[in-house]
């Protein structure tokens, strides 16, 4: 039996401008564990608890390869990006119903 997963690649930022990019495949547990964070962690020490950027994909080999790219890239090219889909960098947790 084959079953369809989605992989998320997302961008979480601070109110300070910080941006932490991750992939998953659970956002929802995702968000609320950068939301939540008792550890010591990057999402944590910056405060990283908006979900200002999310892309879908059927495969985990390519959300990975997503996630490298992105990881890559300037932050000027980061910020691009998210104002792409997201002008006002709003918090699309409740838009994905996290």
């Amino acid at each position: 039996m084959r079953r369809d997963y989605t992989f998320y690649v997302y961008i979480m930022a601070s109110r300070s401008g910080t941006l932490y990019v991750g992939m998953t495949n659970d956002i929802k547990r995702r968000v609320e564990e950068h939301r939540n964070s008792e550890k010591e962690c990057f999402t944590k020490w910056y405060g990283c608890t908006r979900l200002v950027f999310v892309e879908f994909h059927q495969y985990v080999i390519n959300a990975i390869e997503r996630e490298s790219q992105i990881k890559s890239w300037t932050r000027e090219k980061k910020e691009d990006l998210i104002r792409s889909v997201n002008p006002k960098w709003r918090d699309l947790t409740c838009e994905l119903g996290v």
